[in-house]
């Protein structure tokens, strides 16, 4: 999750370009490590959309300008929407992102995640909703939530123990903590690492291929793999919306962004 002081990106804060077949998606927030706040999710939750009804669109790439994937939500206005009593801004961010992460899922064009850099929180279950993910070497994960006294989001509870298994997922829940990329592919996070300065190179040679590919076989297999988990998928973002909104009006959650903020060890009370 960014701390990151700076203001953000001029420019849009959603890149999209199409070629030969392929969109790319570029999350555009790097002086706040491309952390969410409600444009950027809106963004990507509407390009998401116009790219599932492009049938000139075979695959979906997405990534992360500068040297981040993405930092999960934006804590700064997080924070500051919970020390103002702006609470109910938080909910329009979730929601945004539920329909992202599920028509990520059911869209069907084949999605590729490459993970340049930090993906954390919420960045790190975008992630996770795309088909394939091609990490950098350099690359690092966390379902951060716990650090902050939130609940994990954007489907991270149910995409999680599907790929590390029940234990495991729940030890890097409750954990908070950051992995790095060697570890995300041996518990089956990634499909492959690559060093950082190939990433690009490694992932649009596999769009390219997947593009070139027969589009109704590979769209038939994408509905197969996962278009049928849309109810149970959908049940599960439901609820994380709801524990998130309880977990963010927690004093908790105060005290864990307060501190996070200010660098320092939260208390946490269990209010």
């Amino acid at each position: 999750m960014s701390h990151s002081p700076q203001p953000a990106q001029a420019g849009p804060v959603l890149h999209e370009a199409k070629h030969d077949g392929v969109a790319v998606l570029i999350m555009n927030r790097p002086d706040r490590l491309n952390a969410l706040n409600n444009e950027l999710t809106t963004a990507l939750n509407d390009a998401l959309g116009r790219i599932a009804a492009d049938e000139s669109v075979r695959v979906v790439v997405l990534t992360g300008a500068g040297r981040a994937f993405c930092a999960g939500g934006d804590l700064a206005l997080i924070g500051k929407g919970r020390e103002t009593g702006q609470t109910q801004s938080l909910e329009p961010l979730l929601r945004a992102g539920m329909q992202a992460v599920l028509k990520m899922r059911i869209m069907p064009q084949p999605v590729i995640a490459a993970v340049n850099g930090a993906a954390a929180g919420a960045g790190m279950n975008i992630a996770l909703a795309a088909d394939i993910r091609i990490a950098a070497e350099e690359a690092t994960f966390g379902q951060n939530f716990a650090k902050v006294g939130l609940f994990p989001d954007f489907g991270g509870t149910y995409f999680l123990p599907q790929l590390v298994g029940p234990a495991k997922a729940a030890e890097l829940f409750y954990s908070g903590d950051m992995i790095d990329a060697k570890t995300a592919l041996q518990l089956g996070i990634v499909n492959r690492l690559v060093p950082g300065a190939q990433l690009e190179a490694e992932v649009r040679s596999l769009a390219q291929k997947i593009a070139q590919g027969p589009p109704l076989a590979i769209r038939a297999v994408k509905r197969n793999l996962f278009s049928s988990e849309k109810e149970r998928l959908e049940k599960a973002l439901e609820q994380e919306v709801q524990e998130q909104v309880r977990c963010y009006l927690s004093e908790d959650c105060q005290e864990g962004i307060r501190a996070f903020l200010e660098k320092r060890s939260p208390q946490f009370r269990g209010k």
